[in-house]
């Protein structure tokens, strides 16, 4: 199936039997990617008397509890409830599903503490007046690593709020992340690009997302792309998500 995006006064056609799938696959065990010390997900199979939800067990069919937190075990896109006193959740705060999306790559800068961060002048120099609702950074080097790495205690790249509000002042509202968070793994609970992004809590946008842990990969070209972010329904401040990209043709 092909549709045509109108951006900016021109037509572009999209083919939608083509997704750009920067999703991490969501697996049980220590193989997979994970963060903040969070638990790997689980699966068990509902046992109830003879009743066992494994085939492998020897039942009928798979009927399997599934254990996860979103923010730890993969790519998840969240809401200003992941910071709020006050309850927002992803399946409220997300309303719409397609956006355009502009994928740029950036080398964190080192600083003196070790930390690896993005700055403003980083994203000033290759995003400027681009009229997209979504940014999506891929950290460089890129390798797929990504997809299993355990950052727990590594004190990964993240992003200073004076680049989240640069962000937010061009328009974004939905920023696409291959890192755990945008904040410091242990700032003290400071969180200041969280809060920055969603301006929380004077301003709350409520309507904006922020994904992380996705994997672009570098089949994927910088550019821009008709962006679709699938989540679950729940009513909590998080989902695991699917976002996917699609190119843009003239």
């Amino acid at each position: 199936m092909k549709i045509t995006v109108s951006h900016q006064n021109k037509n572009y056609q999209v083919d939608l039997s083509k997704p750009l799938d920067i999703s991490i696959p969501l697996e049980e065990g220590l193989n997979t990617v994970n963060c903040f010390y969070a638990p790997p997900m689980e699966t068990n199979p509902v046992i109830a008397g003879d009743f066992i939800g494994s085939t492998q067990m020897g039942g009928p069919l798979n009927f399997l509890n599934v254990k996860i937190n979103p923010h730890g075990n993969g790519t998840h896109t969240e809401c200003v409830g992941h910071i709020a006193k006050e309850k927002f959740t992803i399946n409220q705060s997300l309303q719409q599903y397609h956006f355009m999306a502009k994928l740029v790559s950036v080398f964190p800068r080192k600083i003196d503490n070790g930390d690896r961060v993005i700055f403003k002048d980083q994203l000033e120099s290759i995003f400027k007046n681009e009229n997209v609702e979504a940014i999506v950074i891929r950290t460089l080097p890129n390798d797929d690593l990504k997809i299993k790495t355990n950052y727990s205690g590594a004190n990964p790249t993240y992003v200073h709020h004076e680049a989240i509000t640069y962000l937010i002042e061009q328009g974004i509202r939905h920023l696409l992340i291959d890192l755990p968070s945008v904040d410091r793994e242990e700032d003290g609970g400071a969180m200041l690009s969280h809060k920055a992004f969603w301006q929380y809590p004077d301003k709350i946008r409520e309507n904006c997302t922020i994904t992380e842990l996705i994997y672009a990969k570098n089949l994927i070209k910088d550019g821009f792309y008709l962006l679709n972010i699938q989540t679950a329904s729940f009513e909590i401040d998080v989902s695991p998500s699917k976002p996917v990209l699609y190119e843009l043709n003239p």
